[in-house]
């Protein structure tokens, strides 16, 4: 069963769009609950969080995204744009099938820290117990070569890419020999008979996540919650989607960009960002790009009920540094593929819905907010930017000028609320008091999650984190480094009920 909180087709400037039902909803990745194998997964927790939604009045569960990470563990930077995170693969669930023995789960390092993902254990276990499933696995099961058959469009470039790199090829793409960096048609052949078993492995993990992933949706729809699901824009350098048609991006024979993506100085880093992916070359190869990202979207739109289209702004134009840069120096801007590109989108997405993140270095890009408008997408506000004591700040609720938004109070690139207003002085929050009509720094939290909730913006997303009242320790990202970010788990934090109740009456209280 598959719910669409839509509930009336409108028609403006030509363009479709979708006014959506009213609700709240929370922010947690998958990686972020709790586990007893060192990560979240598709398995019981993920079940028990879609009752904790249903119970607390909330109809949308917004999810980072959940393609296979690479280096940093970023889930922005993924191996395929199309394939599942073998990560997040519930082992009970394989244990259920007959395909593992819950003692050869146990036999594995999974991490020390219950409420932070060790990914140096991860990396180191989680292929070896889950090639010991797929030992036991009938690849001559009908379901399996069903979706072998049916995802070959993606799978078996995905499935060679990584096969690749578990048999000797663990570097970047960029550093292969010639004749594989070049995909040469004889080596290739060679190699996918060469790896036809670790091929068939890697196909496996992708048959077990996308099985678990669909009943845990349906099961979420059947309960009346939405999944939100987010796309990123640029892809990763060392991807399957990069080395298999390197035509597509700004990139030269060897696989070097001549720039990389990055974003300006903003309020989720005043002193900007460097991505690190590369351009897409729109000058040379629009059409094709934008068939791709058509079939992107129309994967997406399978997975997920509503689509979270990451970093809006890159459609006009692109900030980019030259690769290898340390800092924004040598920025340049560069034309995106415009309406183009939305008109593409919108042809093939059909009911589901798109949020558009239009919050990054907005100021500084003239035509965000006219090209949403044409696009029909929802756009984003957040409430942690509206408090400086501007009253016409576009995040302050009342400058909201239509319905069709969705309020966060913060994102996964921020501090906690908790956090982000610990240090302020009394001066600086002297308007925030005033606005939330509140009188103690301690009130700042619940008075913003009220604030987003009362707003007229159709949707309302509040970080798990910020629900629970916790600080910076739980952060899940600071944006421009790498290495210690995307950890962040729950453990014994758990929501009382009187939490519970409090969260049930604002959903009440202001319909949502």
């Amino acid at each position: 069963m598959t719910i669409k909180y839509v509930f009336s087709n409108i028609k403006s400037e030509g363009v479709e769009s979708y006014m959506m039902i009213r609700g709240a909803g929370i922010l947690l990745p998958i990686s972020s609950l709790p586990s007893s194998y060192g990560i979240g997964t598709l398995g019981k927790e993920a079940y028990g969080f879609v009752d904790l939604l249903v119970d607390i009045k909330q109809k949308y569960w917004q999810v980072l995204p959940i393609g296979p990470t690479t280096y940093g563990d970023s889930p922005y930077q993924t191996v395929s744009v199309f394939a599942g995170n073998h990560y997040l693969i519930d082992l009970d669930l394989l244990v259920e099938e007959g395909l593992l023995k819950s003692e050869e789960i146990r036999e594995y390092n999974w991490g020390s820290e219950y409420s932070r993902v060790d990914y140096e254990a991860i990396y180191e276990s989680r292929y070896r117990v889950l090639y010991k499933a797929f030992e036991r696995f009938n690849i001559n099961d009908d379901d399996f070569r069903e979706f072998d058959e049916n995802n070959d469009w993606w799978l078996d470039d995905y499935s060679l890419f990584v096969a690749l790199k578990q048999t000797g090829n663990s570097g970047s793409w960029t550093s292969w020999d010639q004749s594989i960096k070049d995909r040469n048609k004889e080596v290739l052949e060679l190699q996918k008979k060469k790896n036809f078993s670790q091929i068939n492995f890697v196909k496996f993990c992708q048959y077990e996540f996308w099985k678990q992933w669909i009943r845990l949706k349906e099961y979420a729809n059947s309960r009346g919650v939405s999944i939100v699901g987010d796309i990123p824009y640029y892809v990763a350098l060392d991807s399957c989607d990069v080395w298999c048609n390197p035509e597509r991006f700004r990139i030269d024979s060897d696989g070097k960009p001549d720039y990389v993506s990055a974003s300006v100085p903003d309020k989720f880093s005043s002193k900007g960002q460097i991505w690190g992916m590369p351009l897409y070359d729109w000058a040379s190869n629009e059409e094709e790009i934008i068939k791709w990202w058509q079939s992107r979207i129309k994967w997406a739109a399978e997975k997920f009920d509503i689509i979270k289209f990451n970093h809006f702004s890159g459609i006009i134009k692109d900030y980019a540094v030259p690769y290898k840069a340390v800092d924004l120096k040598k920025a340049k801007w560069f034309k995106g593929p415009g309406r183009k590109f939305v008109n593409a989108i919108n042809q093939v997405v059909g009911e589901t819905p798109i949020i558009a993140d239009t919050y990054c270095g907005r100021a500084l890009i003239p035509g965000v907010n006219k090209l949403l408008k044409k696009a029909g997408w929802l756009g984003t506000k957040v409430l942690m930017f509206a408090f400086d004591d501007d009253t016409s700040n576009e995040y302050l609720p009342h400058n909201y000028d239509n319905t069709e938004v969705v309020v966060y109070a913060g994102t996964h690139d921020n501090d906690t609320l908790v956090g982000f207003f610990r240090n302020k002085t009394e001066f600086e929050l002297a308007y925030l008091y005033e606005y939330l009509n509140i009188t103690d720094r301690k009130e700042i939290p619940d008075g913003i999650i009220r604030a987003a909730y009362q707003s007229i913006g159709a949707i309302a997303i509040i970080q798990m984190q910020d629900i629970l009242g916790l600080g910076n320790e739980a952060r899940m990202n600071y944006p421009s480094t790498v290495g210690y970010n995307w950890r962040w788990r729950l453990n014994s934090d758990r929501l009382s009920e009187k939490r519970r109740t409090w969260i049930r009456n604002l959903a009440a209280i202001y319909r949502r």
